[in-house]
């Protein structure tokens, strides 16, 4: 979604720069429910205020309602064909390309010296092996920025 999000809201409607979507993504990340929504939610808020926010997340879920819905009602009858399991197995790669697209693109605008690359690298490590919460990790980077920055 963040590449769409990208075009739609930085580049055809200029409602907000590209920072303050990767700001509102990354919020959208750590509070609960599906990130596409939040960061519309945040977006809406900030042009049109509360009715901004409704209108937008409902603009981001109804969509995707009425298509699980028409998918579910009609899955069974196609699931079986061969041309539509391979349609799904291309969906598979296109996701896992747009995600990596958008990991690069964090990587790259937010590893910006020694001491992000080390943060980064403990994080990646500390989530693939000890399999902590995103939620605590993402808690304890908040107190270590906090903590490091008043120390300044």
């Amino acid at each position: 979604m963040l590449p769409m999000l990208k075009k739609e809201l930085v580049y055809n409607k200029n409602w907000i720069d590209e920072e303050e979507l990767m700001n509102y993504y990354l919020i959208g990340q750590s509070t609960p429910g599906i990130i596409a929504v939040n960061t519309a939610t945040f977006v809406g808020y900030k042009i049109k205020g509360k009715i901004g926010a409704v209108f937008s997340t409902f603009g981001m879920v109804c969509p995707s309602i009425i298509i699980i819905i028409i998918i579910a009602k009609f899955i069974k009858n196609f699931i079986d064909i061969e041309w539509v399991r391979y349609l799904f197995a291309g969906v598979k790669i296109a996701v896992a390309a747009l995600i990596l697209d958008t990991f690069l693109e964090f990587f790259k605008k937010n590893i910006v010296n020694k001491k992000t690359l080390l943060l980064f690298i403990t994080i990646f490590l500390l989530n693939l092996f000890l399999k902590i919460s995103p939620t605590y990790i993402i808690f304890s980077c908040i107190v270590f920025i906090l903590l490091y920055t008043k120390n300044k």
